[in-house]
């Protein structure tokens, strides 16, 4: 099978959402992050009494907080996306390089969770009889 896919130019130019999700992600992840949020919420508890802890001072916390949980949905989801599909890829590349493998497995990702649930359990089955020092068989069906 010839492989007619160029890989060479594939990382050279992520959008510019893609970077800003990337430098986001990285950035938020840090425990850093975590400590200058929470000296901001503590520096806003704190600050309650010179405001009379009135309702501009608590819609300043309550608006600054949805628009960053707001935002952050979107920057942790195409993060999520992005890794599981390079997972995918690489995995989909182990399985197309091992011989023997079935290649009938390589896009369980758009089966149903019917049929993902009923093909992990014939492989959980296959597990248990195997440690039991038995053969287990053919490998299940891809339906």
């Amino acid at each position: 099978m010839a492989d007619d896919t160029d890989l060479n130019g594939l990382g050279k130019d992520p959008s510019a959402f893609t970077k800003v999700a990337q430098v986001t992600a990285r950035w938020t992840g840090k425990p850093a992050t975590f400590f200058v949020a929470l000296g901001v919420i503590v520096a806003w508890g704190l600050s309650g009494p010179i405001f009379g802890f009135n309702d501009t001072w608590q819609l300043v916390i309550n608006t600054a907080t949805t628009i960053i949980t707001f935002l952050m949905v979107f920057i942790i989801q195409n993060s999520q996306n992005r890794d599981t599909a390079a997972m995918q890829i690489k995995l989909d590349e182990l399985i197309v390089r091992l011989e023997g493998a079935r290649e009938e497995l390589l896009d369980l990702e758009q089966l149903d969770e019917d049929k993902l649930e009923k093909l992990r359990k014939q492989f959980e089955e296959r597990a248990a009889i195997a440690r039991n020092g038995r053969d287990p068989g053919p490998p299940p069906a891809v339906n």
